[in-house]
């Protein structure tokens, strides 16, 4: 939701955990606050308690033991928020500073608007939030990109950012080529009676076709190349769809 930086700060439980967080490349400061009801949880949970921390919390400070483990939970949850920022825009998180009260961790006048979300966490019956804060001028420059996903419904708008995202991940993917040298039929009975020093006799291919999930891809021959075995490239196999559905049902029914 979009507010004035001074409603935010009143609605803001005391003490609360400030994080200082700059965003890099966006220009200014973010704020990701943790209720102080959420981080006592936390660490009761952490010491082996039952999550239902009832100790008063007013007017008490973090210890040095408490401020590291908000400071690895802080971690974690950056790098959390900045994977789900990657696919629009990728930004990088650097911890500027911890406070407890709002006069030493403000980002922005209490006049300026600012973009808050809010995550409600729940340990069990009790929980807390973890609220960030952007002042509005931060993400002004990447409004665009965040709301275009939104606009652009029709089948005809097609984003060519995500698609360029997409074709990246899906190239970048690793799978396993495999090439099948020889087969050789048998029965149970026979493989039971196999001994150590028995000789099976194959019979070497001329062409081996490799396959990846069990789905031929291309068509070769093999021998060595800079003293290691290889594999020439003859002819490309024509792959359609229903040969991957087809690579799959093989897959489950071996494991099955």
């Amino acid at each position: 939701r979009i507010q004035k930086y001074s409603d935010f700060e009143r609605n803001l439980p005391v003490p609360s955990n400030l994080n200082m967080v700059g965003l890099k490349p966006l220009r200014g400061i973010s704020l990701f606050t943790f209720d102080p009801n959420l981080v006592f949880l936390i660490i009761d949970s952490l010491f082996g308690g039952h999550g239902r921390y009832s100790t008063r919390i007013e007017g008490r400070d973090f210890t040095v033991t408490e401020q590291r483990i908000i400071l690895r939970l802080l971690e974690h949850t950056l790098d959390c928020y900045c994977s789900s920022w990657e696919p629009v825009y990728k930004i990088e998180a650097e911890y500027i500073r911890s406070e407890m009260h709002t006069k030493f961790a403000s980002i922005s006048s209490g006049n300026e608007l600012v973009v808050v979300t809010s995550f409600n966490i729940e340990f069990g019956a009790q929980g807390g939030n973890l609220n960030v804060c952007l002042p509005y001028s931060m993400i002004e420059p990447v409004r665009d990109l965040l709301i275009r996903p939104l606009q652009d419904t029709s089948g005809d708008a097609i984003d060519q950012r995500w698609t360029q995202q997409l074709t990246r991940q899906v190239r970048s993917a690793e799978v396993d080529l495999t090439a099948d040298f020889v087969k050789i039929d048998t029965t149970v009975r026979q493989l039971l009676s196999l001994k150590v020093n028995d000789v099976l006799p194959i019979d070497m291919p001329e062409k081996i076709i490799t396959h990846v999930d069990n789905v031929p891809i291309f068509e070769g021959t093999y021998g060595t190349f800079n003293s290691k075995y290889a594999v020439r490239v003859q002819k490309f196999l024509t792959t359609t769809e229903p040969d991957f559905h087809k690579a799959k049902l093989h897959d489950r029914s071996k494991q099955s």
